[in-house]
């Protein structure tokens, strides 16, 4: 079993030279073909409507989400990747709420995001954050392994908002 990582961690900004770090943890999470290549990663980091929030923790990057914002007030979480030893600590649970608050902030009225049908840990994740399944894409991944669509409103709930004065 390998040693949790001790949290909490503080989140910030990406900076270029958090590339490197960014990169390996995604090939540490993620097996071949399904992780991004250094230039897939760059693309994503490096779009202009987009974000990515980076964890560290002791001075080490243990996590980041890349979120792109969009289409119709909707943010799209292209990536969230948090090293082994830093799971189940509540690390990408607070990268995951930093990222909807900024998408809030920029206006997006709902999020969403894809992930492998076969990947029962990310799913009860997403789902315990409030994530619902609305679709399946056929063979998304490796050209075989289809991947569910999972969106989340984040317009304020009547029970987020207070008395009205």
């Amino acid at each position: 079993m390998l040693a949790a990582i001790a949290v909490p961690a503080l989140i910030r900004e990406y900076r270029p030279d958090d590339f490197e770090p960014l990169w390996r943890i995604d090939q540490a999470c993620f097996t071949r073909g399904i992780s991004y290549t250094r230039r897939e990663l760059a693309f994503y980091i490096g779009q202009k409507r987009g974000f990515t929030l980076v964890a560290q923790s002791d001075g080490t990057i243990v996590g980041f989400v890349v979120v792109d914002r969009g289409r119709q007030s909707q943010g799209h979480v292209i990536t969230i990747d948090v090293l082994p030893a830093a799971r189940r600590s509540g690390l990408g649970s607070r990268l995951m709420a930093a990222a909807e608050e900024r998408l809030r902030a920029l206006g997006c009225s709902g999020v969403f995001l894809e992930t492998a049908v076969d990947n029962a840990a990310a799913l009860a994740f997403y789902k315990r954050r409030g994530y619902a399944v609305v679709h399946t894409i056929p063979r998304y991944y490796l050209d075989s392994i289809d991947a569910l669509v999972l969106t989340k409103d984040l317009t304020p709930q009547g029970s987020d908002v207070g008395p009205e004065a």
